[in-house]
């Protein structure tokens, strides 16, 4: 019964305030990234950038002050021309959120993935292709 509910709640995910949506990876930061990348790409979708957010908030900590946030931290950022045109014939300033993206970090030796909660009506099926590239990567 304790493996079913611990399971039971890695699987929900966590919302950081309101404005992200994130995910416990059990496996190392490396396995987690390949696994985006890999859902990502056998979605039919075109990677347009690998912003290695953790380390330039390392490399700049000398220089701006503050603590170490991240062991690790990437941002996969990418568009889907479906449902990029869906949501932008909806309304065309819905632009403004695009391309979208799903990160990967690791704290104290715990590894999450997510992605950013977008408005209500028209994004919604952004998160839904964005939390759909996340389970599959969590399921890797």
């Amino acid at each position: 019964m304790k493996l079913i509910c611990a399971f039971a709640l890695a699987a929900t995910p966590a919302l950081a305030g309101d404005f992200s949506t994130s995910y416990p990876y059990d496996g190392s930061f490396e396995d987690a990234t390949f696994s985006v990348e890999s859902a990502i790409v056998n979605a039919g979708l075109v990677i347009d950038y690998r912003s290695h957010t953790g380390e330039m908030l390392e490399r700049t900590r000398a220089d701006v002050g503050g603590e170490k946030l991240y062991d690790a931290a990437d941002i996969f950022l990418f568009c889907s021309a479906t449902v990029s045109r869906q949501v932008m014939e909806a309304d065309p300033a819905l632009i403004a959120f695009c391309p979208y993206g799903i990160y990967v970090s690791e704290r104290d030796g715990q590894v999450e993935i997510g992605y950013q909660n977008y408005p209500d009506g028209p994004m919604d099926a952004v998160e839904e292709l964005l939390d759909g590239l996340v389970q599959e990567a969590l399921a890797f």
